[in-house]
Order: C-alpha cells, then sequence, then structure tokens
C-alpha cells in the first residue's frame, strides 16, 4: 500500500517537472506560463499609462520582491513538493472514503455528464466560495494570521501584490479547494480556463487602476459573447456561419455587458476601489478581523456582512500595525510564522 501512494508521489513530482519544462520551452494558448507574463504585461502597462495612485512609482516599493513571488508561488513552490503530495492526498482520501463506505467519489464523478460550461461554472463559484471561507479563516485563526501578514505586508498596492503570500498559504488554500474540486471531478483543463480568469480578477483588483462598471461589464459582456458566438464549452445556442454573425453576437454581448451588467459589477465581483480597503493599516471597530474578503467574487462580503468601502480609499495608509518591523525580504518573510516566541 505504501508503494502505491510513493509511486503516485513521484508520478506526480517527475510528471510536474516535465509539464513545468513544456510550459517555458513550448509557448501557447495553454501554456500558464506565458498567460501569467502576458496577464502581468498587460495590468503593468494599464498601471504607468492611466495610474490611480499617480504618485506612486511605476516601479512600486518591492515590485521585484513580488514579481518572484509570482513564479516561486505558481511554479516552485509546486515544482518542488505540493503537486506531488496533493495527489497522494486526493488518493488517500478516496481510499479511505471507499474503505469505510465503498463509495468511490472519483469513479462516480458526479459532473461527469454535465455540459462543459456548467462544469466551469459550478466548479468557479464552489471554489470561490470555498477561497472566501478559507481567507477569513487565515485572518481569523492567530496562527494562520502571521502566515498571512507576509500578503499584507504590501505598503504600495500594485497587481504583483496578488501572488506575495507565504507558501503556507499554498498549503492550506490548495488542500481546501483542490481536494472536493477533484474529488467533484473537475479536471486539470477545467482548473486552467478557472484559474486563467481568477488571476485576470486577481491581478485587477491588485493593481494600480481604477475603471468603471460599465468597462468590467463590457468586457465580461464580450467574453460571454465569444463563447455563444464560437459554441465553445459546449455552448449550442446560435448556428452561425458567417464570421459577421459571430461578431454581431460578440458587439451584442459587449453592449448587455455594459448597460446590464455594468452597473452591478462592482457587486458582483471583487474591484481595486473595494480591494484596498482589506488591505488598511487600520481595520473599522465593527471588523477587527477584517473586511472584503472576496477574491473573485463580491458578493460573499455581502452576503455575510463583511463588505466595507467608507469612501474611496485611494491614498489610504496599508499594511497593518507592526509592519515597520516585519522582515523585508524573501527568506525573512517565508520563515515568519514558525517561531514560538510573540510574533510582529
Amino acid at each position: 500500500m505504501l508503494q502505491k501512494y510513493w509511486n503516485i508521489f513521484i508520478n506526480g513530482y517527475e510528471g510536474y517537472m516535465n509539464y513545468l519544462w513544456k510550459e517555458i520551452t513550448n509557448p501557447g494558448w495553454h501554456n500558464y506560463f506565458y498567460w501569467l507574463l502576458l496577464v502581468s504585461a498587460f495590468f503593468l502597462a494599464l498601471e504607468w499609462i492611466n495610474p490611480w495612485r499617480k504618485e506612486q512609482p511605476k516601479f512600486r516599493k518591492d515590485f521585484w520582491l513580488d514579481f518572484f513571488y509570482m513564479f516561486f508561488n505558481f511554479f516552485l513552490f509546486s515544482l518542488i513538493i505540493f503537486n506531488a503530495a496533493s495527489m497522494v492526498v486526493v488518493n488517500l482520501l478516496n481510499d479511505g472514503i471507499i474503505g469505510l463506505t465503498g463509495f468511490d467519489l472519483q469513479a462516480a464523478n458526479p459532473l461527469r455528464n454535465f455540459p462543459a460550461w456548467s462544469i466551469l461554472l459550478i466548479g468557479f463559484v464552489f471554489r470561490d466560495f470555498i477561497q472566501w471561507w478559507v481567507h477569513r479563516l487565515l485572518h481569523y485563526h492567530p496562527r494562520l494570521w502571521e502566515f498571512h501578514k507576509v500578503h499584507h505586508s504590501v505598503e504600495q498596492m500594485g497587481f504583483a501584490a496578488h501572488l506575495r503570500y507565504h507558501w503556507m498559504e499554498n498549503i492550506v488554500y490548495r488542500t481546501l479547494e483542490y481536494i472536493p474540486l477533484a474529488l467533484l471531478g473537475i479536471g486539470l483543463y477545467d482548473f486552467f480556463i478557472i484559474h486563467i480568469f481568477t488571476l485576470l480578477v486577481g491581478h485587477y483588483n491588485h493593481s494600480n487602476i481604477t475603471v468603471s462598471g460599465k468597462v468590467t461589464g463590457g468586457i465580461l459582456g464580450g467574453l460571454i459573447g465569444i463563447v455563444l458566438a464560437t459554441s465553445a464549452f459546449d455552448v449550442h445556442i446560435f448556428q452561425l456561419s458567417t464570421f459577421w454573425q459571430e461578431l454581431l453576437v460578440i458587439a451584442g454581448g459587449i453592449m448587455i455587458g455594459v448597460f446590464v451588467l455594468g452597473p452591478v459589477m462592482k457587486k458582483m465581483f471583487n474591484h481595486p476601489e473595494m480591494h484596498i480597503w482589506h488591505h488598511a493599516y487600520e481595520m473599522p471597530e465593527s471588523h477587527p478581523y477584517g473586511i472584503n474578503f472576496g477574491l473573485t467574487l463580491a458578493i460573499w462580503d455581502y452576503i455575510f456582512g463583511t463588505a466595507h468601502i467608507p469612501y474611496e480609499g485611494r491614498d489610504i495608509k496599508l499594511g497593518f500595525p507592526g509592519v515597520e518591523e516585519f522582515p523585508e525580504g524573501f527568506v525573512g518573510q517565508n520563515l515568519h510564522g514558525f517561531s514560538r516566541k510573540k510574533n510582529i
């Protein structure tokens, strides 16, 4: 039995090394490595062209540290241990359920016969709901908060701050989100699509820009229009035969996005004006453990009463009490939280 799990671990480790090497050496539309670079370059350009905080340097404080975090947390950490270990945990959990109940969750795959679009939608909403609760837990649990302080040590906000976080958060988040999604049957391709979308929103809500809900609504409407026009993800509503018909559907999606989705976009999705308050140095007395916990969707904060945008927070002080003494380098930040002595 131990040999089985050891083989799963080794195969997962070798598989991820091969995957990462292929990512770097073979650029393509399904290549997350270059998607990360492309999305990051896009938001960096927006921050330079029309910054929200105009006095903030183009390369803000700790920009290059955060840039390294992007690749460490999304590639190197997975290469070192997590991808292989998580596969072992999923198999152990599923084998345990089989042993206790005789029911094979992975084989049952409750979403097996669902169309692709519904799998993506269910996976996205379910994952975001889990992440909201995990994020709240990181603020409420004293030990986990010490790890989460790395993310909140950002004192000048920009898109790359999205991916500055302690490696222990990878373990907490990925364990609590990946296992149930994997057992539901959400595949790697589904994870890829969901992850690219959440990467875009995560970069956006940390970025030094501000745009209206009509703009983001138009973008979302355009993406929906593309899906409808091309029948992607098993969506077969229109039978279009010409390029101009497809273009008309996409244009219609944009218009609906602007005028229908636009007014509610900032209630549905996280955005810079909302997320800046999550990073505020001082929390309101009514919410001492934090506010605006949403990662992609904002609706959970409105549903559970943690949404808080008292006024435009463009120039508020960021961090937390004691951030002035918090380690500034990568090593010091990632060792933080393990000491038994009182943390900063």
